[in-house]
């Protein structure tokens, strides 16, 4: 496994982990769009949908531009790519592991058939 620093990818994770924070990123999916277009349709004033936009900034998943008086958010896919990435090599070294659990078990289980008829 390669060994890296944590706090990027725990900072993604932590932002990931709140719907409303995935909300906003789906949001931002396909275009940008100002900080009040975001907070629109959602249940909560825009001093709250701002704390959301300041941890997914934290993160990296958002940025910002401020242009006149509005600010535009834009989605940033990196961090997100470095999540899969740290799924993909722990999902490969579990599959491995279960591989060779289970060439193990099927190994003791021919022995053991081939020792129960070797006494028969």
């Amino acid at each position: 496994m390669v060994e890296r620093s944590s706090a990027p990818l725990d900072l993604t994770y932590m932002a990931l982990a709140d719907p409303t924070r995935r909300a906003i990123l789906q949001r931002l999916r396909h275009a940008e769009a100002r900080v009040t277009e975001i907070a629109e349709p959602l249940p909560m004033s825009l001093a709250a949908v701002s704390k959301h936009i300041i941890v997914l900034e934290r993160a990296g998943l958002v940025r910002r531009e401020i242009r006149g008086r509005d600010h535009y958010l834009s989605a940033n896919p990196q961090p997100l790519a470095q999540a899969e990435e740290w799924i993909t090599e722990y999902t490969r070294f579990w599959e491995r592991r279960a591989d060779a659990l289970a060439s193990h078990l099927e190994e003791r289980a021919l022995a053991q058939h081939t020792e129960e008829r070797k006494s028969k």
